[in-house]
């Protein structure tokens, strides 16, 4: 049997069909290279740069000053009172 055709669900219930002892012996075989593969995706992960979350919704406009949402409260809140 070659390793193309067996699947990764083979692998899980023969790693079941092990004896706690050699499913620990087994995870610590492969613990080093979870960790490594583990830190190529971290390393790759940090080299795409991110958009800065600052001025992320600048093509939206000015935001409103507090007088424009105090007013904007007080309408609702009028308009709340009278229902």
């Amino acid at each position: 049997m070659t390793a193309a055709e067996i699947t990764f669900e083979q692998v899980v219930t023969m790693a079941r069909r092990l004896r706690p002892a050699d499913q620990a012996r087994l995870v610590a075989r492969l613990a080093p290279t979870m960790e490594r593969l583990a830190e190529q995706m971290d390393h790759a992960s940090t080299k795409q740069p991110r958009p800065p979350l600052r001025g992320l919704l600048a093509d939206l406009g000015p935001a409103p000053s507090a007088e424009e949402i105090d007013e904007v409260q007080r309408e609702m809140w009028a308009s709340f009172r009278e229902e």
